[in-house]
């Protein structure tokens, strides 16, 4: 929570406007409101598996794993911060606003996606943090999830964002290099 926390108050400080996009979490298209509601009942589900997991000692994951896990955890906040920093137009919801362009710099040249691709490390650390083996098989279902919203946001902005068919061409990889 204290690095969501820290990351926001920078957000309201220096750049309130994208704050309040990532704030905004309606979205208009009914199979990406699906995807939107599929990912919060896994985060939900994770995380009350992590804390019944936790009261009943169902497992024990080993310390040395929940370090490792706390500094690819922490390293992913850092990541999600530098995202945000070089894309201005991020908002939780599927948009092509007036005047944006694309975003080919710093990660977006390596993947066309990495605010998921953060989120996807950031979410498959949190249950090893908590010590939850349960927690994060739940988490396991995160990355389709993720991608089906990938191949609906790359047609929208195929249709409607200027230049993102030519990014396609140049940014191979959605998700992770070398695989997809």
């Amino acid at each position: 929570f204290a690095p969501m926390l820290m990351l926001g108050i920078a957000l309201m400080i220096k750049a309130p406007d994208l704050l309040a996009k990532r704030l905004n979490a309606k979205e208009k298209q009914a199979a990406q409101k699906g995807v939107v509601a599929a990912a919060g009942v896994i985060f939900i589900a994770a995380f009350v598996l992590a804390g019944l997991d936790f009261r009943y000692g169902w497992t024990v994951v080993p310390v040395w794993l929940i370090w490792l896990s706390s500094a690819v955890m922490l390293l992913s906040y850092g990541m999600y911060a530098e995202v945000m920093r070089e894309n201005a137009y991020l908002s939780r919801t599927i948009k092509v606003e007036e005047g944006q362009k694309v975003v080919d710099t710093g990660l977006y040249g390596i993947v066309r996606h990495p605010m998921y691709a953060v989120t996807l490390v950031l979410f498959l650390s949190m249950p090893l943090v908590l010590g939850s083996m349960p927690a994060f098989v739940v988490f396991l279902t995160y990355p389709a999830i993720i991608a089906r919203r990938i191949l609906g946001e790359e047609e929208i902005l195929k249709r409607d964002l200027p230049g993102y068919a030519e990014y396609l061409d140049k940014v191979r990889w959605r998700l992770i290099p070398y695989i997809w």
